[in-house]
């Protein structure tokens, strides 16, 4: 250990545009009488995604864990009768570190009641632009995308073009096992970069990537799930669903992700059935959205990684 550890790894100025930003962001949403809420921190549920690990504490000596997102104390807001709401504070995720990525993060999410994702990828468009001074804002299916790009149909082409195009695309040590990994390796490695310097409102991904957004049909008749991500000179800034309201649908998405971490040898964790029991209840129609603070100041401010805005990341927490 060395004296220097003790200081932080952001400027002073990119603590200073932190709190302006912050401040701007709340002007935001009191300006559209959307309201700010607070929601528990440390949950004795955690999230069933199998691309998201909670990280495991201990409360009167029994486990529970750090929230990975909001959203689950929003949603039993939402069906207990709060109209539209925000949260603008801290979660966490195991596992997650690099330029980009840090354990410990801040958050953005917020509920409009009455809305789809359409309506409020608009909003998320406006509250980029005017964070972000960019005037640019295109909107584009996720399938007109791979068409543009790599003349490829992400919802119709058989697996083993996707295969084939994945592996012409991205230098691999390893083979992709499924669609998904392939579209995922796809988007990462080869289309994010495509996307240009504006921001980018990407909508209409395959079904099997709804997490927890509706899945409908589209013009062509193909079922997509309704969620929409933003990305800004390429980096993933937010993602938003026209939010699932039927309980029966939610518990059966809860217990495949279970299952399937359970089959991959992933820690399974308690899944929030207090949210099953709330769309029971009635979750009224909803869109919600996430937005990673970090990586927006990131931008706003030209920063290259995610320490220069964190006051003490993980190696000096």
């Amino acid at each position: 250990m060395t004296d220097s550890l003790w200081q932080p790894t952001a400027s002073l100025e990119a603590l200073r545009r932190r709190a302006e930003l912050l401040t701007d962001i709340r002007r935001f949403f009191a300006e559209r009488k959307v309201l700010e809420v607070e929601v528990p921190l440390l949950s004795r549920r955690a999230t069933s995604d199998p691309h998201i690990e909670s990280i495991t504490a201990l409360c009167n000596g029994d486990p529970a864990y750090l929230a990975t997102s909001p959203e689950f104390g929003l949603k039993r807001l939402l069906a207990a009768g709060l109209g539209d709401c925000y949260s603008l504070g801290k979660a966490f995720r195991e596992g997650e570190a690099g330029g980009r990525h840090n354990p410990e993060f801040t958050m953005l999410e917020w509920y409009r009641r009455g809305w789809d994702d359409r309506r409020l990828m608009v909003e998320v468009g406006e509250l980029l632009s005017r964070v972000l001074g960019i005037g640019q804002v295109q909107s584009m299916s996720y399938r007109e995308l791979f068409l543009r790009e790599l003349q490829l149909d992400p919802h119709s082409a058989p697996e083993e073009a996707l295969r084939h195009c994945t592996a012409r695309e991205v230098e691999l040590s390893f083979a992709p096992q499924s669609r998904d990994e392939c579209l995922d390796l796809l988007m990462s490695h080869r289309l994010e970069a495509a996307m240009g310097d504006g921001i980018t409102l990407l909508y209409d991904f395959p079904a099997s990537q709804a997490a927890l957004a509706k899945v409908v049909k589209d013009d062509s008749g193909t079922p997509v799930a309704r969620r929409f991500e933003a990305y800004v000179g390429g980096m993933e800034l937010a993602n938003g669903y026209w939010e699932l309201t039927d309980a029966g649908e939610q518990l059966q998405r809860f217990e495949t992700d279970q299952r399937y971490r359970g089959m991959h040898k992933l820690h399974v964790y308690p899944f929030e059935e207090r949210l099953v029991d709330a769309l029971r209840v009635g979750l009224p129609e909803c869109a919600g959205v996430a937005l990673g603070i970090d990586r927006l100041l990131m931008l706003a401010g030209g920063y290259s990684t995610i320490d220069q805005v964190i006051a003490f990341p993980i190696e000096r927490a």
